[in-house]
């Protein structure tokens, strides 16, 4: 099964599963509509389903789209480069160019760099923020679904290697949300309360964060 939006053809992906009692649809990044429901549920029904949700389903292919122009190409601290291959040896930028081997470990560098920078946010924005908490231990990985991630217990931060690849203010916005979990294990009125006073305009960052 197919749907056609903007004349460009998307699949459309049908999971049935057991105990399943609603159906929900969903654009995934690889732009594939997935119909997820149950095993009675007929293709006829999904086939009016898709149907009546036209427009909510196009917006999410708008959506994803977005995100899959925003993450394609070499980006580091926010800005695009244009990758050129060449002989020599490590990394080098030029104007909107960065210049590197084909057998350049792109991952080690950006982890190499994430150490550095993640550390330096992480002391500035603990040595301002507005309550006291314990000195976080920081870890970096790769995450698909959460830019950051804070252990009450153990006091530790984890920050997804991605956000090296995005303007500093985002990193100081994931950093000031995870340390406000030291204080507050939810995401309650008064969670929110104590980020937006060490990061006032913290709305624009969340909101803009979910196109990358």
């Amino acid at each position: 099964m197919q749907l056609v939006y903007n004349d460009k053809e998307y699949d459309v992906v049908i999971e049935k599963k057991r105990g399943q009692k609603n159906t929900y649809i969903r654009v995934k990044k690889d732009l594939k509509v997935t119909v997820t429901t149950g095993f009675l549920i007929s293709t006829r029904f999904i086939e009016n389903l898709i149907r009546d949700n036209y427009e909510r389903i196009g917006k999410m292919i708008d959506f994803q789209e977005e995100k899959v122009k925003n993450n394609r190409g070499f980006f580091y601290l926010g800005k695009q480069y244009v990758v050129i291959y060449c002989d020599q040896k490590g990394i080098s930028f030029v104007d909107d160019k960065v210049y590197l081997s084909h057998d350049f470990d792109i991952d080690a560098w950006y982890k190499k760099q994430a150490k550095k920078l993640f550390l330096e946010r992480l002391d500035y924005n603990y040595s301002k923020f507005t309550k006291k908490i314990p000195y976080p231990k920081l870890r970096i990985r790769k995450m698909t679904s959460r830019w950051g991630v804070c252990n009450i217990v153990t006091h530790v931060i984890t920050l997804n290697l991605e956000l090296i690849k995005r303007d500093i203010s985002y990193l100081d916005y994931v950093i000031v949300h995870e340390m406000s979990h030291l204080i507050y294990g939810d995401h309650s009125s008064g969670f929110w309360r104590l980020v937006e006073q060490n990061m006032p305009d913290y709305k624009k960052y969340r909101e803009e964060m979910k196109v990358f």
